[in-house]
């Protein structure tokens, strides 16, 4: 699952009774698998996806090819058809990367000239060259009541300000910064965080498509002083559609190819009817990972800091401990130590065994199973392991731009990404009220199940119960306006955008989430058996309806901004 930013600090204390639970070894020896999904057979699995040996897998590094190079096998051992480029398993996303060219960059208003990284940050990471381009002043940020219109903002500029207390992060169905007509959008502020200048300096991922169906508009952070030469009148007085001065602006990258090749898995077991195996239900998750950090941690101390202080892993990145907070990881980590002396160790690996490390296996045990069948669904069964989906759905986006097989034959989409924990202890995200939610034994969450037909989301319901799965569906990350925007947060996204039925699955977030601590040994396989078993029960009955799923939700409108 993609990081999303939220700055919002809400304290929660939870127990650490969860750190001193017997935790599985840190190695396995793996074993062979067989058709039915098995808790044994996702273990094995696993430990193999989620080893050290896969460096994180970071899209376009080696273990990133490494875990493709590893699903591919397992592809065409148990005897799905590749449908990826011409007769392969792959499908190559053309990933590279771009860093600030400051240069031959340049920015000028009115005669003066701006200074990068002191009077503006380009974060769009999007080219911009335009010798003369007028300015118009937009609103304020996230103002859903008060925007241009496309042919306010065409071919301009956009200059948005900063409300007084704004967190950082739109409110859900609040209009962004860009608006889509805009040649870009610059967001006033007094002052640039200083993590920003770091992250700006640094290579950054981004998906080289001329033929992608979505515009990105390229965004700048500008400083207040900047912004101010741009209009007559000072900033605090500026009103919507207000014309600005004439910018001048060259904007550029180095732009460089990744080290490895970025590339989706894509397989199929085909169906069984003459007249409906051109039709696809696509059961999907995502290969990549965040990688390795330059400087390890020590894995214990880390686990339980984590667990008391940031019980959401990387969706609390802002929280700091507070003394009684502080006081109980000093406790905990002294009787952690006391019972396990000498069991520290150094870890820089982020190794994403439940993200998407459970879903990517949890996969391949559906593949096989369906494979194995002695009597095949209707329609055809599509699997896709999308890569870069923690660069921003890269994978995703691309195949539903470039599908391999005709994006109108997909009646569905079914996503696992998180479904590896889910646990009591284990905080699986907010209501929109900020209230924290908690796992139990049978816990999943379903996120768009209706949003795009409500006919999937019934099915769903139907089969929980009358297939004997009896899963306990939490839809409060689901709710309108939920803070997380956990429906934007997969590549099933990618998918409903052009009105395809989809479902996200996950058993949520954790302690554990986009840290070195995401490792295979803290993983419920009973529990994720359980959820890989319902997906597949899920895709054979779409792939036997009678019928196409029935879309009774208007698709959105192409290059939306994707807001729950």
């Amino acid at each position: 699952m993609r990081h999303f930013r939220r700055l919002t600090l809400c304290a929660l204390l939870l127990p650490v009774s969860a750190l001193a639970q017997t935790a599985r070894p840190l190695k396995h020896a793996p074993r062979p698998t067989v058709p039915a999904i098995t808790s044994g057979d996702l273990e094995t699995r696993l430990y193999i996806f989620a080893d050290d040996s896969m460096q994180g897998r970071d899209v376009g590094a080696i273990g990133n090819l490494k875990a493709t190079d590893y699903i591919a096998r397992e592809a065409r051992r148990i005897g799905l058809v590749p449908a990826g480029d011409s007769g392969t398993y792959f499908q190559t996303v053309p990933v590279k990367t771009r860093s600030f060219d400051t240069t031959t960059s340049t920015f000028t208003v009115a005669g003066a000239t701006l200074t990068p990284f002191a009077d503006y940050l380009p974060i769009a990471r999007e080219p911009l060259d335009n010798p003369a381009v007028p300015i118009v002043y937009g609103g304020e940020v996230c103002d859903s009541a008060h925007t241009l219109t496309p042919e306010q903002a065409s071919g301009r500029l956009v200059v948005a300000t900063v409300p007084e207390g704004f967190s950082g992060r739109c409110g859900p169905h609040a209009a962004p910064p860009p608006q889509s007509a805009a040649v870009g959008a610059l967001i006033a502020l007094d002052g640039f965080p200083r993590q920003l200048f770091v992250f700006f300096r640094d290579r950054r991922a981004f998906l080289d498509d001329p033929g992608a169906s979505q515009r990105v508009v390229p965004v700048f952070l500008i400083g207040s002083s900047a912004a101010a030469k741009m209009f007559s009148v000072p900033l605090d007085q500026l009103r919507l559609g207000m014309a600005g001065a004439t910018a001048a602006v060259g904007v550029r990258y180095d732009v460089q190819p990744l080290p490895y090749q970025a590339r989706n898995v894509v397989a199929i077991v085909p169906g069984s009817d003459p007249k409906l195996k051109g039709e696809y239900v696509a059961i999907g998750a995502h290969s990549d990972h965040i990688g390795f950090a330059p400087r390890p941690v020590d894995h214990d101390s880390m686990r339980i800091w984590n667990h008391i202080v940031r019980p959401e892993g990387d969706d609390d990145e802002q929280k700091q401990a507070t003394a009684e907070q502080q006081a109980r990881v000093n406790t905990a980590l002294a009787a952690f130590r006391a019972q396990h002396p000498g069991a520290g160790r150094a870890d820089s690996i982020s190794n994403g065994a439940d993200d998407d490390g459970s879903g990517s296996v949890a996969l391949l045990e559906i593949a096989e199973r369906i494979a194995s069948l002695p009597h095949k669904p209707k329609r055809s069964i599509l699997f896709v392991w999308h890569t870069g989906e923690e660069k921003g759905y890269f994978g995703s986006r691309f195949f539903t731009d470039h599908p391999t097989v005709p994006r109108d034959s997909i009646v569905a989409e079914l996503q696992l990404d998180m479904v590896g924990r889910g646990g009591a202890d284990d905080e699986t995200g907010r209501t929109k009220d900020g209230v924290p939610l908690h796992g139990g034994p049978s816990y999943l969450q379903l996120v768009g199940s209706r949003r795009v037909a409500i006919e999937l989301g019934d099915l769903i319901e139907k089969l929980n119960t009358a297939d004997g799965h009896n899963l306990t569906f939490d839809y409060t990350i689901d709710a309108d306006r939920n803070p997380s925007q956990l429906y934007c947060r997969s590549d099933q996204y990618e998918y409903a955008r052009f009105g395809i039925p989809v479902t996200f699955f996950t058993t949520g977030l954790h302690s554990d989430y986009h840290q070195v601590t995401d490792e295979p040994q803290y993983i419920d396989y009973a529990h994720m058996t359980r959820v890989a078993i319902l997906v597949d029960d899920v895709a054979l009955h779409v792939a036997d309806l009678d019928h196409r799923l029935v879309v009774d939700h208007p698709k959105p409108e192409q290059g939306a901004t994707c807001n729950q």
